[in-house]
């Protein structure tokens, strides 16, 4: 009998099962925080001691690299898995403005102007447009619309 059974009354694979179990289901209520690799780790340890019969450093021990091991491969696996956002430029909020219609607020030309871009305003170089002109931007530079004219 070693110190965790004499400790729990269980024999140490049993252990190392109900941990992989409870982080199983704690990754599952808070998932994204890897646990599972972990879980799996502590079943494969239960797995090995119930083979080999390992005693509790070598189950430690066990445990530790075999963590390392599932972490790392893991990590791996998923810096390989290639997720395509539905919406690339959902946090670049000038490339979703190219391309869209605005209307002039403010005399365009090669120095500057205005335009009305949604419900703001936004400054602009472009080719000269008058007030109320119609004009597509073609690209955002720092904090100023280019724009073009449409036609």
């Amino acid at each position: 009998m070693n110190a965790i059974e004499a400790f729990l009354g269980l024999e140490g694979q049993w252990l190392w099962f109900i941990l992989a179990a409870i982080l199983a289901i704690v990754e599952i209520i808070v998932p994204g925080i890897f646990l599972v690799f972990i879980a799996i780790a502590a079943a494969l340890t239960g797995f090995a001691t119930l083979i080999l019969d390992f005693n509790v450093p070598a189950q430690l021990i066990f445990f530790a690299i075999s963590s390392l091991v599932c972490v790392y491969g893991g990590k791996h696996w998923y810096n390989q898995q290639d997720i395509e956002s539905s919406d690339p430029m959902l946090n670049d909020r000038s490339a979703r403005m190219v391309g869209k219609i605005v209307t002039i607020v403010e005399a365009v030309d090669a120095n500057g102007g205005r335009v009305r871009v949604g419900d703001g305003e936004w400054p602009a170089r472009g080719p000269k447009l008058k007030v109320g002109e119609k004009a597509r931007i073609a690209a955002v530079v720092g904090g100023v619309v280019e724009v073009e004219e449409i036609g």
